[in-house]
């Protein structure tokens, strides 16, 4: 019994080495871990059908209890059997692709073994074809359930061997020589197939950890990489942040040489080939004419298949995606390789992948653009209600002082000029400076003390340093003019006061408009700004407005407040940071002069 079982030790190294040597290929590794459809189940029969006609030629034969061990064994007397390793691939079969599988594996080692002859071929034969229908059974029941591991088609085996010892017994003849076999035989081959099927079981194990820990080291490097290209893709296809693009995925994958273009023209190009694959310049290649007509991934092995009309081009192999905005391909992503070898599977699925996020990526920049559009148009159409209130007021006083005081008049004219210009600037512009705002109060001032020359007086305390700072138009004169018209009743108990003030708080400007008027009840006060009200003087439009345009424009950098008691007066805070940076904005330093 021992040297029977030293004998099927070197027998399962012999498939141990098979397996080995098979776990290299990348064929037999996608199989292994990819799901399996027809082409790969029967693959997967060929390859474990294989390993029982190589288990049944490399067997042990036994004679009335004699050990004979031949190198090859290719027939067998009717007196004799064999003892192998046989059960073990056909069980394996059936472990990784289900009954089919199984029933495949058993069928070409079954009948194989029959082929050989002895008094136990039909037995063995038959046993082998029910080992393997019953453990692809099995197999697809742990599958579902998430249970296969190694340890239990080590138990999987060993049992399909006692079943194989109980069915030499049940049907070879003649029993009392069957029933000395398996007195021989049972122990070495149940230890030895499941000592083997452990073995065979970690090395298929390693395998599918090993592509799972490249398919995570892939995701993580896609992910890092679209994570640095993000606020460049955001920006568009255009030649600047195409070359910055390009310099990070160059720098993240093995690749030779980036390229990205557009519809029409090369974007960028970095790595080899640099020197005649120029930015601005018509696509080159025909392989990316082909990708930009069939919308679908392309690769080329040789200079022949990319078709660069640069006869002395380094670049050999090429991988070409598309770059898909809304279904559409707007453009392609290059990877290039002076050596086709290093255009492997690895470096194809990271193509892949990259190819997929920055397609996204370019679908969301051109969402953002549709949508900061859109924003930019509702902040203009709320620009455009401030201020339609006191035209016509101002008029009929500008026209009796004409009458009375015509150089009173000439000034109020020009003053309604400022007033509107700033109105037509403002229609224009996001943000203008604090000083440009300032004269929009102060020629609005001018025309309303002149036509309630003692109803108010207004106080300015701005510190000098944040009169370049940007802030929204249409902020300060709205809540000025909100003052004069509501705050002070129509009978004066009191002069009327408005300040305006304006200081640095940290990093944020903070602007204050006050009054000493009547306040705001408190039934309105938690609702204005957020929301327009209806009431008899007024509908809170204009807090509103400004509530909406600085979150619109600032986000949570700034802040907008009202405070007020009754008979105390109202104050409304707002503070803004005091830099910042509206992307696409056209206002520049030194654009608006004093």
């Amino acid at each position: 019994m021992i040297d029977l079982l030293i004998l099927m030790i070197e027998r399962v190294g012999i498939l141990l080495i098979v397996v080995f040597l098979l776990s290299r290929l990348r064929s037999f590794r996608q199989i292994i871990n990819n799901e399996h459809g027809l082409k790969e189940k029967l693959l997967l029969i060929a390859v474990f059908g294989m390993f029982g006609i190589i288990s049944n030629y490399t067997g042990i034969e036994i004679h009335s209890g004699v050990i004979t061990s031949v190198g090859w064994q290719t027939e067998v007397d009717y007196d004799n059997a064999i003892a192998n390793t046989r059960v073990l691939g056909v069980a394996l079969g059936g472990m990784l692709g289900g009954p089919l599988v199984g029933l495949g594996c058993g069928l070409i080692a079954g009948v194989h073994r029959m082929t050989l002859g002895g008094y136990t071929a039909y037995a063995c034969g038959f046993s082998t074809i029910l080992a393997g229908l019953v453990t692809g059974m099995i197999g697809m029941h742990l599958r579902k359930k998430e249970k296969a591991t190694p340890w239990r088609a080590v138990a999987i085996g060993l049992i399909m061997e006692c079943f194989q010892m109980v069915i030499i017994l049940a049907a070879a003849r003649p029993f009392e020589a069957a029933l000395e076999l398996v007195k021989l035989i049972s122990i070495p081959m149940i230890m030895i197939n499941g000592f083997g099927m452990l073995l065979i079981m970690l090395i298929i194990q390693s395998i599918l950890q090993e592509e799972e820990r490249t398919r995570a080291l892939q995701t993580h490097k896609a992910l890092y990489i679209a994570d640095q290209t993000l606020p460049f893709f955001r920006q568009g296809l255009n030649v600047r942040s195409c070359r910055e693009v390009a310099e990070i995925i160059l720098k993240g994958t093995n690749a030779d040489a980036i390229s990205i273009t557009n519809e029409d023209q090369v974007l960028a190009h970095v790595g080899a080939g640099a020197d005649h694959h120029i930015p601005l310049q018509s696509i080159s290649t025909q392989l990316t004419k082909h990708v930009m007509e069939q919308g679908r991934i392309l690769m080329a092995s040789s200079r022949d298949e990319i078709q660069c009309d640069q006869r002395n081009c380094p670049l050999q192999a090429a991988i070409v995606l598309p770059l898909k905005v809304h279904g559409r391909t707007a453009g392609t992503l290059k990877l290039y390789f002076t050596d086709p070898s290093r255009m492997n599977r690895v470096e194809q699925e990271l193509a892949e992948g990259l190819g997929k996020l920055f397609s996204t990526q370019l679908e969301l920049a051109d969402a953002e653009l549709q949508s900061k559009l859109l924003k930019d148009a509702e902040i203009k159409a709320l620009q455009a209600q401030v201020h339609p209130h006191f035209l016509f007021n101002a008029i009929n006083t500008i026209s009796v002082l004409c009458r009375t005081d015509p150089e009173k008049a000439r000034e109020l004219l020009l003053r309604l000029s400022v007033f509107f210009r700033s109105n037509l600037q403002g229609a224009r512009q996001m943000l203008i400076p604090l000083h440009k705002e300032l004269e929009h109060v102060e020629a609005y001032l001018s025309l309303e003390q002149a036509r309630f020359p003692d109803k108010f007086t207004v106080k300015l305390d701005i510190d000098p340093s944040l009169e370049q700072v940007l802030i929204p138009p249409f902020t300060l004169q709205p809540l000025v003019e909100n003052a004069i018209r509501h705050a002070f009743p129509k009978r004066a108990y009191k002069h009327g006061q408005v300040s305006i003030r304006a200081y640095r708080e940290n990093d944020r400007m903070v602007l204050i408009t006050e009054d000493n008027g009547k306040g705001i009840p408190v039934d309105l006060l938690g609702i204005l700004g957020k929301q327009t009200v209806s009431s008899a003087e007024g509908t809170g439009t204009a807090l509103h407005n400004i509530h909406m345009r600085i979150g619109e424009i600032y986000g949570g950098e700034a802040d907008f407040r009202i405070e007020s008691e009754r008979d105390e007066g109202t104050k409304v805070i707002i503070m803004v940071p005091v830099h910042h940076n509206m992307e696409g904005e056209p206002y520049f330093e030194g654009v608006y002069s004093r």
